[in-house]
This record gives C-alpha cells, sequence and structure tokens, in this order.
C-alpha cells in the first residue's frame, strides 16, 4: 500500500497546489474588482460589476463533475489529455477562481470606509488605495478566505479521481470500491481528515496571529501623521 499511497498524496498535493495558486493569483484582482465597480465603489460601474458577477456567479453555481466534463475540450487543449493530476488542475483552478473570488469580496467589504476616505483625502489614488489599505485591512480574512478554498479544492480532487483524475480520490475508487481494498479506503478518508484538520489549523494560525499584530501596531504611519496633523493645526488656530 505504500508505494500506493505515496504516489496518490504526491498528486494530490500537486493538484491542490497548483490550482489553488492560479485561483488566488487570479480570483484576487476578480474579488477587488467585484467591490471597485460596486454601488458607491471607487470605479463605480454597473456594466462591468454586473458581468463580472455573473460570471463568477455561473461558475461557482456549477457542479465539479459536471465542469469537468464541459471542460474536457479546454482541458485536452491545455495538456495535451483529459487523464491524470496534470490534466485536473484545469478544472479545479477554474473551479477555485470564482469561489475564492466571492470570498475576496466579502472580505474587501468588511473593511472599514474610513480608512479609505482617510487615504483619498490624502491624494492617494485607486491602486494606492487597493495596495495600502484593502489588500492588507483583510489580510486576515483572505488568509482564512484561502484556507477555505484549499479545503474545497481537496474535496473537487477526490472527485475529480473519481473520472480519472489520480490523487486519493482515484486510489480510493480503484482499490478500495472497485477492488474491495475496505482498509485501503478507510486509510484514504483518514489522510484526507488529518490534511484538512492541519491546513485548517495553520489558516487560522496565521489569520488569528495576522489579526493580533494589525491590533496591537494600530492605524498605519499615514493615517497616525494624519491624526496628529489636526491638533497641531488646531493649535495654531488657536494661538492666532
Amino acid at each position: 500500500m505504500q508505494p500506493l499511497l505515496e504516489q496518490a498524496c504526491t498528486e494530490t498535493l500537486i493538484m491542490v497546489g497548483w490550482s489553488t495558486l492560479i485561483a488566488v493569483v487570479l480570483g484576487l484582482p476578480i474579488g477587488v474588482l467585484l467591490v471597485l465597480t460596486d454601488k458607491g465603489g471607487l470605479l463605480q460601474n454597473s456594466a462591468v460589476n454586473k458581468v463580472t458577477g455573473q460570471i463568477v456567479n455561473i461558475g461557482r453555481s456549477m457542479p465539479f463533475i459536471i465542469l469537468m466534463v464541459a471542460l474536457m475540450s479546454f482541458t485536452r487543449w491545455v495538456t495535451g489529455t483529459t487523464i491524470g493530476s496534470a490534466a485536473a488542475i484545469v478544472p479545479l483552478a477554474i473551479g477555485g477562481i470564482p469561489f475564492f473570488a466571492r470570498l475576496v469580496e466579502t472580505a474587501v467589504r468588511e473593511v472599514d470606509h474610513g480608512l479609505v476616505e482617510a487615504v483619498q483625502s490624502m491624494g492617494g489614488n485607486t491602486w494606492t488605495i487597493v495596495r495600502k489599505v484593502l489588500v492588507p485591512e483583510a489580510l486576515p480574512s483572505l488568509i482564512a478566505s484561502t484556507t477555505t478554498t484549499v479545503i474545497a479544492l481537496i474535496g473537487y480532487s477526490a472527485m475529480a479521481g473519481t473520472v480519472g483524475g489520480g490523487g486519493l480520490g482515484d486510489l480510493a475508487v480503484r482499490y478500495g470500491y472497485q477492488r474491495f481494498e475496505t482498509g485501503l479506503m478507510w486509510i484514504t478518508v483518514g489522510i484526507l481528515a488529518v490534511v484538512i484538520s492541519l491546513i485548517q489549523f495553520a489558516g487560522d494560525y496565521s489569520a488569528r496571529s495576522l489579526h493580533r499584530r494589525g491590533a496591537r501596531s494600530g492605524p498605519g504611519p499615514r493615517l497616525r501623521l494624519l491624526k496628529a496633523a489636526k491638533p497641531a493645526t488646531a493649535d495654531v488656530d488657536k494661538v492666532a
């Protein structure tokens, strides 16, 4: 069993790792764009917001098994095959992008709008606000969102194994179900449970650490400078 389990674990890690990376890199700007183009946003544009939101909704509403089948031609064009862990990365990434984008949208909306207004008053443009305020302030929630995405993609990768995607799901189906190796199937279930628990613990710990660090450090240097400048101006007016 050991060689089979090692190979299956390696394939699952490769699938989930690459698909998570692609989902985060592409889902983060999409989620931020949904916030910026929404009503009252910095780049308010109802047409872009509705089109982008509808695409994200369609991607989220489609069951993963159906998504894999629908993307077979595209997967073959990208990877040259529809079987194996490399081919499974394509539907996993495409399924994870809208999922992560919605989580990013929720996280960014929680940022205090007063911080955005403060940076605007200091002449900060949209890119500065995104880079210096929205993303850093939402970072603990973004870490939690990434953790949720990784766990969801692990579940998706197990489904991909049922149609030849490789990994622990494929091992459980071929040996645990088709060959009645019940012990091997329960071992794969235990491995998945342990991996998910470790990922959840690491994500929760990182999010809490960032949240506590942000609470201790207080507002950023520019905001502290802005707050310090107001009393000074008031004192000058009082003396005059």
